[in-house]
């Protein structure tokens, strides 16, 4: 199983949306962070090609994350997923992943320090971090299985821009 971490886009400022009163988990994108992860979700699509789950916190800037996502990966609809809020657990995530197909690519869409803990996780066995995902940044890890704590093995971590510009790359001649 392939598992592709992809931390939302750049979301309204926390202060400034605080004050209109509107609630945390409601922050939405900027359209300036909607445009940027367009383009990132184009070289997404370059580098996995397709995904057969797509997961997303049931936050508003994560599942508007997602939708572009979907858009890119050919309308795969998004679930929302519980365990990818920011407090989610990471056993209950694994455990999630572990009633999937093992031939399966599957996406999870989130937030920081959340999905790092959880890439530690499932690479080391162990809560801490090793990687810091950039807003609109990605990892894919390689699952084994059975998919478990400690057994992943990271492929790759993409800094945002790195994904624009993946995606902006010509296509090979057909």
């Amino acid at each position: 199983m392939k598992l592709l971490v992809v931390r939302h886009a750049v979301a309204e400022e926390r202060e400034l949306f605080a004050a209109t009163g509107g609630s945390e988990d409601r922050r939405p994108l900027t359209v300036r962070g909607r445009e940027r992860m367009e383009e990132g979700a184009r070289g997404l699509v370059r580098l996995v090609k397709r995904v057969t789950v797509l997961a997303t916190s049931p936050y508003t800037r994560a599942e508007q994350t997602a939708a572009i996502l979907s858009a890119e990966f050919g309308g795969i609809e998004p679930e929302t997923l519980e365990a990818l809020r920011p407090e989610g657990n990471y056993r209950t995530l694994s455990d999630w992943l572990r009633g999937l197909a093992r031939n399966d690519t599957v996406a999870i869409v989130g937030h920081e320090p959340h999905l790092s803990g959880f890439i530690c996780y499932m690479v080391t066995g162990r809560e801490g971090t090793f990687v810091d995902l950039k807003k609109g940044g990605a990892c894919l890890l390689d699952l084994s299985e059975p998919v478990r704590p400690g057994a992943a093995v990271l492929k790759w971590a993409l800094a945002p821009n790195h994904l624009r510009k993946i995606g902006r790359l010509p296509l090979p001649p057909a």
